[in-house]
């Protein structure tokens, strides 16, 4: 049965952006316009994030409603922290910081919650919507986004189309080892880019490194960490400089692999700015074969506090011929 609210010709379509903390819902057109927008805490623990993400989108049409009552949509895009099963729109794996959330049949009960097309994609995916249509990334069929904070994500593009592996999976670039006798990480293996790229892993990093020197820790978060290197402290400079090693490692790496035109990078580690960057562009020189190199522009990510509900609901146009059954 079909939604009052469908309309196959709508310019619009719902965006849905679920994090740790956050969940994001908005109207956003094909142009990357917000019309309307919610947010809405996750209570990641206290509710199950699945109805916790539903109750966004009914409250956002409640919203809608009242301003433009015959206003309909073309469907619900949705970007998910987490590994997706992107043909089921399963959450195959998801960590502890959103406890429950694995194995939630979200395109199932949002399709049957709300009578309209559903895509649901991992939250980096998205996001390279969002940079293909709108940020470096336009105009290039071949690139690859990472992106830096609480973890190391990433998606790739290739002939202008994200690439989605077996069933969803391709990108896991944070757990690419950069060094085979490194430290173990959550994942199980050893020396993995998110053991020394995201901003957890820089901040914990300098706080041993202050515990080890006798020096005061508490306190110390990332923006400290970068705070302290742009003003030339030595120890946050070992910190950076290894973590510009361990980055510059694994970019050279995807550059050998895929051959792409573009190398994007956001999150919050990509706020350390242009000395991260210069440094970056330097040791990925250092690393990659000159005639891979050539080709390559290292760049950061398009900034926009919807960047990543807007990538969600890009996927209605994006997938548009992948039909869904109502």
């Amino acid at each position: 049965m079909k939604s009052g609210w469908y309309d196959a010709q709508s310019a619009y379509a719902i965006g849905v952006d679920i994090g740790g903390t956050k969940i994001n819902a908005g109207i956003v057109s094909e142009s990357g316009e917000v019309l309307h927008s919610i947010s809405l805490s996750t209570l990641a623990g206290q509710t199950h994030t699945g109805n916790r993400a539903m109750e966004a989108v009914q409250s956002l049409l409640k919203k809608v409603v009242l301003e433009q009552p015959d206003f309909r949509v073309r469907g619900i895009g949705v970007g998910s922290a987490g590994q997706i099963e992107w043909t089921s729109g399963q959450i195959r794996f998801s960590s502890d910081l959103i406890p429950g959330y694995q194995g939630t049949q979200l395109k199932r009960l949002m399709e049957e919650r709300f009578h309209l097309p559903v895509h649901v994609d991992n939250d980096v995916n998205v996001l390279a919507l969002t940079e293909k249509r709108f940020g470096a990334g336009k105009g290039i069929d071949h690139f690859i986004c990472l992106a830096l904070g609480t973890g190391v994500g990433g998606a790739i593009v290739v002939e202008g189309r994200l690439v989605h592996g077996a069933w969803g999976g391709a990108g896991e670039i944070g757990h690419m080892s950069v060094n085979f006798q490194g430290p173990l990480c959550i994942c199980g293996g050893k020396g993995c880019l998110e053991q020394y790229a995201s901003g957890t892993s820089i901040a914990r990093r300098m706080r041993e490194k202050l515990v080890s020197e006798g020096l005061p820790a508490e306190d110390v978060d990332t923006r400290e960490v970068f705070a302290r290197w742009h003003a030339g402290e030595p120890l946050a400079s070992t910190i950076m400089e290894e973590t510009i090693a361990a980055l510059g490692t694994g970019i050279a790496s995807l550059i050998h692999t895929f051959n792409p035109g573009l190398i994007v990078i956001g999150g919050g580690v990509a706020e350390a700015g242009e000395l991260l960057f210069d440094r970056l562009r330097q040791e990925v020189r250092s690393r990659t074969m000159a005639s891979m190199l050539d080709a390559v522009r290292i760049e950061p990510a398009y900034k926009g506090n919807w960047s990543g509900m807007i990538g969600a609901a890009l996927q209605i146009w994006e997938y548009a011929d992948k039909g869904v059954q109502l």
